[in-house]
């Protein structure tokens, strides 16, 4: 299975990462299929870029993205079609749960303080 995810690079301390393409069981800075663009934390604001053609194609391909790619690609508004593709498509996914059990929290608490 294709992963889209982040692979550190820069020095101690220096941290910056490049969102890459690569299988799901090599390591974190290991081996790649290819580069769809970087990410740096660093600067004020966080300098981010993607190519958007190219995480759609792999996303088409069957490539899932990270829930740190995702967040990625919310925040540089690119390809908002991959994103709620994958929402929907995975809708176990950690953040997707958190806020359904939260909405159920909620809703639990306000039928609590009305009774």
């Amino acid at each position: 299975m294709l992963k889209i995810r982040l692979r550190r690079m820069g020095a101690k301390f220096q941290p910056h990462y490049r969102v890459v393409v690569a299988d799901a069981r090599s390591p974190r800075d290991g081996r790649f299929v290819s580069i769809l663009g970087f990410y740096d934390p660093r600067t004020n604001p966080a300098t981010i870029h993607l190519d958007a053609a190219q995480v759609e194609d792999w996303v088409r391909k069957g490539a899932q993205p990270t829930e740190a790619v995702i967040g990625l690609l919310r925040q540089a508004k690119l390809a908002p079609g991959v994103v709620e593709a994958y929402s929907r498509k995975n809708p176990n996914s950690a953040r997707v749960q958190g806020a359904a059990e939260s909405t159920a929290a909620a809703a639990a608490a306000e039928t609590a303080d009305q009774a």
